[in-house]
């Protein structure tokens, strides 16, 4: 069955007719690891939902240094909240992490899909809730933890990004130097 359809069924109730529908309002798309689908700067015109792959989302600090302040595997959606819903200029960029398939959306295509899908939005709020919910957990842990104790967290809670994700996003992401994140590794392992 398909991996939308299996995470669709999580939260609404939807025939196989209706998600034949649903999914007619998305384009799938291959992307290539390290393919950008958004710049910093362009208009934020997409929401992407990972079938398969992984994609980062990302700025460049002051210092000119990549900072990754998001990534989405299976299952998860990714994008410019805020430049997407104003439909504006990001100051993020998306990336593939992996070779990744993808659906995407567009603003228009969305506003259609819920019109004559109206259990989407359902959908769609129970999904900003978590995003929303988790971005709140972030932020308290990023005050509260230390360096390495975030790390700990981090690697204990999603243990199979460790794996697969490259040392120097994940650093990124934990707002580490690869250097620090490297001796923080050998620190727990000794």
């Amino acid at each position: 069955m398909d991996s939308f359809k299996i995470h669709l069924d999580k939260f609404i109730s939807v025939t196989e007719e209706e998600y034949i529908s649903i999914l007619s309002f998305f384009k799938v798309l291959e992307v290539r690891k390290k393919q950008n689908l958004m710049l910093d700067g362009e208009i934020c015109k997409h929401m992407y939902f990972v079938n398969k792959g992984c994609l980062r989302k990302f700025f460049i600090n002051e210092k000119g240094v990549e900072q990754t302040t998001e990534f989405a595997i299976e299952n998860w959606w990714i994008t410019d909240t805020f430049a997407y819903e104003r439909q504006i200029q990001s100051d993020f960029s998306i990336q593939a992490v992996e070779h990744s398939s993808i659906l995407v959306i567009d603003l228009e295509n969305q506003e259609l899909l819920l019109q004559k899908h109206p259990m989407m939005e359902r959908y769609f709020r129970m999904i900003y809730q978590r995003a929303y919910a988790a971005s709140e957990r972030r932020i308290r842990y990023l005050y509260e933890m230390s360096r390495e104790e975030l790390y700990v967290h981090f690697s204990t809670l999603y243990p199979w990004f460790i794996q697969r994700i490259p040392q120097y996003l994940i650093a990124s992401f934990l707002n580490l130097t690869p250097e620090y994140l490297s001796e923080i590794r050998a620190k727990l392992r000794s």
